[in-house]
């Protein structure tokens, strides 16, 4: 008994030796215990920065188990993006709780089972928990979700900024308000742990502690051939923000304005739809649809780093959805094999041969748009990352191309000699 009670002990004092008792084998001492024992043990408020991949909600998951029975009388409220976010990191914290491991452990160092007494997709609460009656000992909230009446001891944010908040002021600042409205849920003496990865110069870091930063190179978790490959995959920006864990300028970018957005899906009734088709490689395919209404262009994008062939059932079905018909092509390149399977799956084509620069169409049409845009909600962030990414020299501009092609047809339409690039 013994033998047990010591081997309980040094796992529960060990969180990377207990994450890979519990199957998480990628776990290192550093950094992951060191950020796992920062959550358990820390007694101030702490701020986490670290890269993109580097196992951040993990260790937070095996931080939270650890916290829930090292400090049973504290309550504590977990915020992430959405819902569902919630729900994925509550359902791994029980799993991790009523694992044979943990449950073996607890009992050999306190002679007592240990039950989850209340358990559903947004909460925890163990039997041991010694708080007021009623309250939860976890709570999990969405962002969106109401704060009103709540109170912690333990406050912890978790990946709360993401690409929404890098493409758009109004998310910036409604994710920084509901922020601040944390502080009044504290109790006296409680104290925050925030974890993610920065987006913008002006996101909700820059009201919390300074962080601890673990770029891609200070964790080691990370190739310099894998760093690179991921550098030329994607904006300069985005990969400093996003592994460097620094902002730099979009160097060159010919869209700097923030976007606007509307709710209403019929902004785009009697619209165009347009696929700026990848057909392998490191491309990606974009879909947009668009409609002009007087001086603004109401776009929709979203954006996929796949073959044609695997998202065009969505394409179709969201330019069904939205009403926007038809959809545009170019046939240069596939010699019209895109605009056949448009067609053989019961929608609308529409081709047209490409001859004006990529640079030159999206600099001259869609910057001349890019301020009476107005986006639907629900555009993929990546999509329009990637317009706002773009300059001469990047990487990928699949994303912009497509909108441009959008804004070209509706600027075309307006001139006396208009002759439709669509060929309609």
């Amino acid at each position: 008994m013994a033998d047990l009670k010591a081997e309980a002990l040094a796992l529960f004092s060990d969180p990377v030796a207990l994450g890979h008792a519990l199957g998480f084998t990628d776990l290192r001492d550093d950094p992951h215990g060191i950020w796992i024992r920062k959550f358990v043990f820390a007694t101030e408020d702490t701020t986490i920065q670290a890269h993109r991949g580097a196992y951040k909600t993990t260790c937070l998951e095996i931080g939270l188990a650890l916290i829930m029975i090292r400090e049973p009388d504290k309550s504590i409220i977990f915020l992430r993006k959405t819902d569902d976010d919630i729900a994925e990191v509550v359902n791994a914290v029980q799993r991790i709780i009523l694992s044979d491991v943990f449950q073996q452990c607890y009992y050999a160092l306190t002679g007592t089972r240990l039950v989850i007494t209340k358990a559903n997709q947004a909460e925890i609460t163990l039997s041991i928990f010694s708080a007021p009656r009623g309250s939860a000992q976890l709570q999990g909230i969405g962002i969106g979700g109401s704060l009103t009446g709540k109170h912690a001891d333990i406050i912890i944010t978790d990946d709360i900024i993401n690409l929404k908040d890098r493409i758009s002021r109004a998310e910036r600042e409604r994710t920084k308000a509901i922020y601040q409205e944390l502080q009044n849920i504290r109790n006296r003496g409680g104290r925050f742990i925030n974890t993610g990865t920065p987006w913008h110069p002006e996101d909700a870091f820059s009201l919390m502690p300074e962080p601890e930063r673990w770029d891609c190179r200070k964790t080691g978790l990370m190739t310099e051939e894998q760093i690179q490959r991921l550098k030329k995959s994607m904006a300069p920006s985005l990969f400093a923000a996003n592994y460097e864990l620094r902002h730099i300028p979009s160097e060159g970018a010919l869209f700097v304005q923030q976007p606007a957005f509307t709710k209403d899906p019929l902004t785009l009734r009697d619209g165009i739809a347009h696929i700026d088709a990848a057909y392998g490689g490191e491309d990606y395919t974009a879909f947009s649809c668009g409609r002009r209404e007087g001086n603004t262009l109401y776009l929709y994008g979203r954006l996929w780093q796949k073959h044609v062939d695997l998202v065009l059932p969505t394409c179709i079905a969201e330019a069904k959805r939205l009403m926007c018909s038809p959809i545009m092509c170019e046939k240069n390149a596939d010699k019209g094999y895109l605009a056949q399977e448009i067609q053989r799956a019961g929608a609308r084509p529409g081709t047209y041969s490409e001859t004006m620069n990529k640079y030159v169409k999206i600099s001259t049409y869609l910057r001349k748009w890019w301020g009476n845009i107005v986006f639907l909600e629900g555009t993929d962030p990546a999509y329009i990352s990637q317009i706002m990414d773009f300059t001469e020299d990047a990487e990928h501009d699949d994303a912009p191309d497509s909108a441009s092609c959008i804004a070209r047809y509706y600027d075309n339409r307006s001139t006396e000699k208009y002759q439709s690039p669509f060929g309609d």
